[in-house]
């Protein structure tokens, strides 16, 4: 299993604004301090804001901030927004689900039970507990 690096922006975007606790934070200062470009973030940003993670204010002053407390964002919900179909090879994918050995393959079931189990876990994490270390992460990104 691997995601993809827009779930992996987006999950270091909200752990960024977990550690500022309510503050608000600037795309810039989060871009910054991970060193990613700005413009993977804006669209990070908009997605993360219409699946109600992440609340935006516009205008002087303005920045983000985490929509909900960080204890009630569970990991599981993340990825299956910025993975949406999860489609870990081509006969998951509805579109492309064309394989001779289909009808009698143990493959596929194995691997949507793998899917599942790896779903399972991160259900078992929120981001508030990616953030515990709450000070040290602080330190590391710079947080104001």
């Amino acid at each position: 299993m691997r995601l993809t690096v827009y779930s992996d922006y987006s999950l270091r975007m909200l752990m960024y604004l977990a550690v500022m606790d309510g503050k608000l934070a600037t795309i810039s200062e989060v871009a910054d301090a991970y060193g990613i470009a700005k413009n993977h973030l804006n669209k990070v940003t908009h997605q993360l804001g219409l699946a109600g993670f992440v609340e935006t204010l516009r205008g002087r002053g303005g920045g983000l901030r985490l929509a909900r407390p960080a204890a009630d964002i569970r990991l599981h919900e993340v990825v299956r927004t910025t993975e949406p179909d999860m489609a870990l090879v081509p006969c998951f994918e509805p579109v492309r689900a064309h394989c001779a050995i289909l009808p009698a393959c143990g493959l596929s079931g194995a691997l949507h039970e793998a899917r599942e189990a790896f779903l399972a876990v991160l259900d078992r994490y929120s981001l508030a507990d990616l953030v515990k270390r709450r000070t040290e992460l602080a330190t590391l990104l710079n947080v104001p």
